[in-house]
């Protein structure tokens, strides 16, 4: 079989990207192009910030595009000029057919789950938010409907009861790395597999992973202690999960973010209260509190239970106030 390296360009934006770049460049194939996101006013200064890919890229001298229409004839020129065996793309925008049908040897992507469960911009996230205790990475070929090709390689993970979304996200980056190395691998000696997502599916419950907005991560306190802390570690640590604070007595409202938190034996009941003391701060939910380890209060910056508490008496708010 033919193994020869194979010529790469690249599509990614994010740090969860670079990671997958990085294992590429140190494999034994040539990444001959990078094409990331331009570059966007960020800060209060609105400075121009670019990409973690790019920056990246601009440290190995690798040649990038930076298109803001994928079918502009220049860029597609200039992508065509490459000469490219295989694209690969990590966490970037929807492509045009006339760019993932480019290259001779296809268009691979990898997606942070095992298809064909949870497809969609944050899988990541609703993995979290759901209570999975498995999930994984994904790489296939791009096809026309989005997370829908044919499945190269899965490998799963265990989530972790306390585990954040941040946190997993960094386990699955590097088992991202090791996947699409050895996907590009089988590829380049012609031996790849190529299951189609519906042999996969176990039953008609697919779960989906669109984007998050921010009035989506809002707690809901009457659900169960364990959904709310799912919900928590879920959209932590972004976008992260929010709720309302008000003190009737100074009239003032303020927003409270929650970072971390773990479930407690205690139950509550019908009228039960926040309170706190020296092993954290604890929030009633409908059946057991939530005892919350990291927050920020709207204004501050973010703190430890502790910190909280010695400028805060939660039991004089009252949460979920609008």
């Amino acid at each position: 079989m033919n193994s020869n390296p194979l010529r790469i360009v690249f599509m990614g934006t994010p740090d969860f990207a670079v990671e997958i770049l990085d294992g590429l460049m140190n494999s034994k194939h040539h990444v001959v192009g990078v094409i990331t996101a331009p570059d966007k006013p960020a800060g209060r200064g609105q400075q121009l910030s670019e990409s973690a890919v790019k920056k990246y890229a601009v440290q190995k001298a690798v040649p990038i595009l930076q298109p803001t229409n994928l079918k502009d004839e220049n860029f597609i020129s200039e992508l065509n000029s490459l000469s490219a065996d295989l694209f690969v793309v990590v966490a970037f925008r929807m492509l045009p057919e006339v760019v993932w049908n480019m290259p001779p040897k296809g268009t691979i992507n990898l997606h942070a789950s095992l298809l064909p469960q949870y497809r969609g911009a944050a899988p990541i996230n609703w993995a979290v938010v759901n209570g999975e205790a498995e999930t994984g990475v994904t790489t296939f070929f791009i096809e026309q409907e989005i997370d829908t090709g044919l499945i190269i390689e899965r490998q799963a993970i265990s989530i972790l009861p306390n585990e954040t979304a941040g946190e997993l996200h960094d386990k699955l980056m590097l088992l991202g790395r090791e996947l699409v190395v050895k996907s590009v691998d089988q590829i380049a000696n012609g031996d790849v597999k190529r299951i189609p997502q519906a042999s996969l599916i176990e039953s008609s419950d697919l779960k989906i992973a669109p984007k998050i907005f921010k009035p989506m991560c809002e707690i809901h306190w009457s659900q169960s202690a364990q959904t709310v802390h799912n919900f928590c570690r879920g959209f932590s640590p972004y976008p992260t999960a929010w709720t309302m604070m008000h003190h009737s007595e100074k009239n003032e409202t303020k927003s409270l973010k929650i970072f971390k938190t773990e479930v407690t034996t205690l139950e509550t009941q019908q009228y039960s209260r926040p309170f706190q003391n020296k092993d954290g701060i604890f929030m009633p939910c409908s059946d057991f509190y939530v005892k919350v380890i990291e927050l920020q209060i709207e204004g501050k910056r973010k703190m430890n239970y502790k910190e909280f508490t010695a400028g805060y008496q939660i039991s004089e708010w009252k949460i979920g106030e609008k």
